[in-house]
């Protein structure tokens, strides 16, 4: 396989070269490299998208927020949440005071 490089950056994979213009060049490269990755002059890698710690947290709040929503009903007025269920949405309101990334959290169990 060969990677066309523009700017460090791999612009198209073929199986073959070809003529292309003088600021591209081909390197020889296996099949798990793709467009887009960088190429440092010996090696690719794959540029990761780095979140900041804000995204992070914001990922998490809102993943938390849909775990709140979807036992919601348990609080209605006409109902009495066990402690089991009180423990549990307060569990999912506390996460972000120990967790700060989807990547790290570990979500408390849901009860029955």
């Amino acid at each position: 396989m060969k990677a066309l490089i523009f700017d460090n950056k791999v612009v198209q994979i073929e199986a073959t070269e070809f003529e292309a213009h003088s600021s591209l060049n081909w390197v020889d490269c296996d099949t798990s490299v793709k467009v887009g990755f960088v190429y440092d002059g010996t090696s690719f890698t794959n540029p990761e998208i780095v979140l900041s710690a804000e995204d992070n947290l914001d990922r998490l709040r809102a993943k938390r927020n849909v775990k709140l929503a979807e036992t919601d009903w348990w609080a209605s007025s006409d109902l009495t949440m066990t402690p089991e269920q009180t423990t549990y949405r307060q569990a999912l309101r506390d996460i972000t005071n120990t967790y700060t990334s989807l990547d790290d959290v570990v979500w408390p169990e849901k009860p029955l």
